[in-house]
């Protein structure tokens, strides 16, 4: 990890939670141009500084460190597996799952599963927020955050199996029951 990279995704997002209550509430025209290099080399893009934003402002969730969390596994990611270049493929938000669909009795693992490697691989189209209100109903109903998820997504990327196990283990683990 980058000295600075926490500190500028913190204070990108600050800023970005106050442009949002300042009134500033449409993606397209979200005025943080000038961050836009520095977010391009963390292979994160205009539209998860706004999705987080928003989601923040509206609902109080996902918090700061949640913003830092995911889009460090993102740019992990992004270096390591994409060696620094951005992915001009994007999953068709037409093909995923349906929000109600479920893979050994959980809702929206089959929907949060191509989401998740989507994300890794800075492929979700600008309509499709990798933390969004579903995903996190299911994060808190298996105990997982979605850092932690977006980490078993890719040691597992191509293993959709021992994921679903994963999960599986994680929701029935007396361990976990605290929840």
């Amino acid at each position: 990890m980058s000295y600075q990279f926490q500190q500028d995704l913190s204070r990108i997002w600050e800023l970005a939670v106050s442009l949002y209550r300042a009134g500033n509430t449409n993606a397209e025209t979200f005025p943080i141009e000038e961050e836009i290099p520095r977010l391009a080399s963390y292979g994160i893009n205009k539209i998860d500084i706004f999705d987080y934003a928003e989601d923040w402002c509206l609902h109080h969730e996902p918090d700061l460190l949640t913003f830092v969390l995911v889009h460090y596994e993102r740019w992990s990611y992004f270096l390591e597996e994409q060696n620094g270049k951005t992915s001009t493929e994007r999953i068709d938000p037409n093909n995923l799952p349906s929000r109600s669909e479920k893979v050994e009795g959980i809702e929206w693992l089959p929907r949060i599963l191509p989401k998740a490697r989507a994300k890794l691989k800075g492929e979700l189209p600008e309509e499709v927020m990798y933390g969004c209100g579903g995903d996190r109903h299911f994060f808190q109903n298996n105990n997982i955050h979605p850092a932690e998820f977006l980490r078993i997504t890719r040691k597992y990327i191509k293993d959709d199996h021992s994921i679903i196990q994963w999960v599986l283990e994680r929701k029935n683990s007396p361990a976990q029951a605290h929840n």
